[in-house]
């Protein structure tokens, strides 16, 4: 075997094992998947048990399960953080036609299910912490599968220009549970023309 050969494939395995140890910060996947596990088993219990939970005292007593895809590491991807140039604030639109304010902070640049995305992320003008982000976004699955009004990803940066967007930590945001809450709608740089089949799916009462 060429030996040039051998060492370049020798230099891809080393960058392959990289990737996966910055990805999974050392995890197993059963390490991960119990991760998921717990931070769903966590949200079940807020909105089961939390006074203040979105939830009416009804829908408590109704909820035995949030409903997710299963967890598929795949969805868990590493993002180039690309700061925008001139940081405005912008006033997003809530679901009860009122507004929210937040910064207009940077865009995340990765590739998910085989496709090259580029998301907006805001941060809002009363977070203190300013490696904090939050994601609204929308995709294929929104009113069918999962909430027409998009899912939430909590973000933060792991580098001075990354950042991991785990989709299988997506969220329904507190309207998708009661209509009396107002919600932050994702801008329409987060409307994804493909289906992101991770995270948490429609609620069903």
């Amino acid at each position: 075997m060429n030996q040039r050969y051998v060492i370049w494939a020798g230099v891809a395995v080393v960058i392959v094992i990289a990737i996966f140890y910055a990805l999974s910060a050392g995890e197993t996947t059963e390490q991960y998947v119990e991760k998921v596990q717990k931070e769903r088993g966590r949200q079940f219990k807020y909105l089961r048990y939390n006074a203040d939970s979105p939830l009416t005292d009804e829908q408590k007593n109704e909820l035995d399960q949030l409903h997710h895809y299963p967890i598929d590491p795949d969805y868990r991807v590493k993002a180039r953080i690309v700061p925008v140039t001139n940081r405005v604030i912008l006033e997003i639109p809530l679901t009860d036609g009122s507004v929210e304010k937040y910064v207009k902070h940077s865009y995340a640049e990765f590739t998910v299910a085989g496709s090259n995305e580029r998301l907006l992320l805001l941060q809002s003008v009363k977070e203190q912490d300013k490696r904090k982000f939050f994601l609204a976004f929308a995709d294929e699955t929104s009113a069918d599968e999962t909430y027409g009004g998009g899912r939430y990803v909590d973000v933060k940066l792991d580098g001075q220009h990354t950042a991991i967007i785990d989709f299988n930590m997506a969220y329904n945001p507190y309207c998708a549970y009661n209509p009396d809450y107002a919600c932050p709608i994702p801008p329409r740089e987060n409307l994804l023309e493909i289906p992101i089949r991770a995270g948490e799916k429609n609620y069903s009462k």
